[in-house]
């Protein structure tokens, strides 16, 4: 596709017309109710989630191979 950029400007008004009609279909709920869902959720998971609990140095795929030795 186009680079924005590139696009004019009935072209830009359609692309944005294609997403609000995408967008209107999303059903829709109360933050109040969702939040509170959300909140539960993460809470569930927390013991599970190794960017609270760490991830332990034999399953760390990033870990330094090796040193560098410097003479």
């Amino acid at each position: 596709g186009k680079m924005a950029q590139d696009m004019t400007e009935k072209e830009l008004l359609k692309m944005e017309l294609d997403q609000l009609k995408k967008e209107v279909k999303n059903e829709r709920q109360m933050v109040s109710k969702t939040g509170k869902e959300i909140k539960e959720y993460i809470e569930s998971m927390a013991g599970e989630d190794p960017l609270l609990k760490g991830v332990p140095e034999d399953r760390n795929p990033f870990k330094e191979k090796g040193g560098c030795t410097i003479s």
